[in-house]
């Protein structure tokens, strides 16, 4: 199963047959200061700067997230866009709670982007799925619904099943829904990464879609987070997962690791050429 991105001149394959694709995350006001204030004011340099140096670092999409309180996302998302675009050749995901944003993004957006994100709720299925079809975007369906989040990783799978289903009446092609499986918590709840794992598993089985999910969640409040991400992350990948939402910085060596010992590099190419480039860049500073 394909799911294909694109930008200005560049087409990125997310193949459930190929290699780990890295969704850059740092691209997010949350905890990030400077971000908040720099977009504040309209400025997007720092954005820039974030994107360019997570390509760098083995990104091939970028999250773009401009929520914090008091913003106008439907104003400050496309016009965020666009300044990243002009900047860097890279399909983008557009990450935002808010449908008027969504909108308003995709239709500045040069390329096919990825929507993050539609839930099995009536409200978002009715909100996003049109516009994902009308801008011919791919879309990440999460896995919760009118109910809230499921701790079952067949009603789990049961929603991603519906967003699917939903998706394919409306006219998208199944190969563009993405499913998130929902990564939580792991301090609040001991089998918060097992029902995630058998989601992924019960997804990729049945489904053949391709997966995502943030790649830090699962750590939260807990020490050492960067060993706890990387250990599920890895499973994940075992499991089914394609294409987390991650800071490349932290697990590009990882994925190209398990990307190589999955049989997904022939003659270890993207791994020696990650390690050439991580050399280059320590002997230049």
């Amino acid at each position: 199963m394909q799911t294909i991105l694109r930008s200005k001149s560049r087409e990125v394959v997310i193949d459930t047959d190929g290699p780990v694709l890295i969704i850059g995350e740092s691209i997010n006001p949350t905890r990030r200061k400077k971000l908040v204030e720099t977009l504040s004011n309209h400025d997007f340099e720092f954005a820039i700067q974030l994107g360019k140096s997570q390509i760098d670092a083995g990104a091939d999409i970028l999250d773009v997230n401009v929520g914090f309180p008091g913003v106008d996302d439907a104003a400050l998302l496309p016009e965020t866009v666009k300044a990243i675009q002009e900047a860097l050749d890279v399909p983008l995901c557009i990450d935002s709670p808010n449908p008027k944003a969504i909108e308003a993004a995709l239709k500045v957006i040069d390329g096919r982007c990825l929507i993050n994100s539609v839930n099995g709720e009536e409200k978002s299925l009715e909100a996003i799925l049109p516009l994902a079809k009308e801008y011919d975007a791919a879309v990440i369906g999460l896995v919760m619904d009118d109910d809230g989040i499921t701790h079952d990783p067949e009603k789990r799978f049961k929603i991603a099943e519906k967003i699917l289903e939903r998706a394919v009446k409306l006219g998208i092609k199944e190969e563009d829904v993405v499913i998130d499986p929902l990564a939580m918590a792991v301090s609040a709840d001991p089998n918060a990464c097992l029902v995630t794992l058998e989601t992924i598993k019960l997804v990729h089985d049945r489904l053949g879609l391709n997966i995502t999910q943030g790649a830090s969640n699962i750590s939260f409040g807990l020490p050492n987070r960067d060993y706890l991400n990387m250990a599920h992350m890895v499973l994940s990948i075992w499991n089914g997962l394609t294409c987390p939402i991650a800071n490349p910085n932290k697990i590009t060596t990882m994925v190209r690791a398990a990307d190589l010992i999955r049989a997904k590099d022939d003659f270890a190419m993207r791994f020696v050429e990650h390690y050439q480039s991580q050399q280059a860049d320590e002997s230049g500073k």
